[in-house]
């Protein structure tokens, strides 16, 4: 009857789909992390803890999102993923023994994710500055 229907959009390689692998390893990084009783965080959790976590998960989905749309797009909606991903984290806290939900943290959260995605589209724009001086 002849070959079966097939469309022209290609599924995504394993390479394809690493950015957002990447995401969510280090989302499970950071609910492992939430996951463990305030007592056993040495010295609490400080702020550099919620900026560097953040920090990383910011730059991550920028890196995951940049391939669509505009880098300020990406920068936004890493940021709003991320600032999500907070308030689950923080909702996550208050069924954990000895931790506590805190708005601060949240903020923390947020900017920490600004800052990476940020720095991951100054990378991105130093290596395309560099690509064009080189020619």
């Amino acid at each position: 009857m002849g070959t079966p229907y097939r469309t022209a959009i290609k599924s995504p390689t394993w390479l394809q789909r690493l950015p957002w692998i990447a995401v969510l390893l280090w989302a499970a990084v950071i609910f492992a992390v939430s996951a463990r009783p305030g007592s056993t965080l040495p010295g609490g959790y400080s702020v550099q803890g919620h900026l560097g976590e953040y920090f990383i998960l910011g730059a991550l989905l920028f890196w995951a999102l940049r391939t669509r749309r505009s880098e300020w797009h990406a920068v936004a909606v890493a940021v709003i993923l991320g600032s999500l991903y907070g308030v689950t984290d923080e909702i996550h806290q208050h069924f954990v023994v000895l931790r506590t939900p805190d708005v601060t943290d949240w903020a923390l959260d947020t900017v920490g994710t600004l800052l990476g995605a940020l720095a991951a589209l100054a990378l991105v724009r130093l290596k395309v500055g560099r690509g064009r001086s080189a020619s």
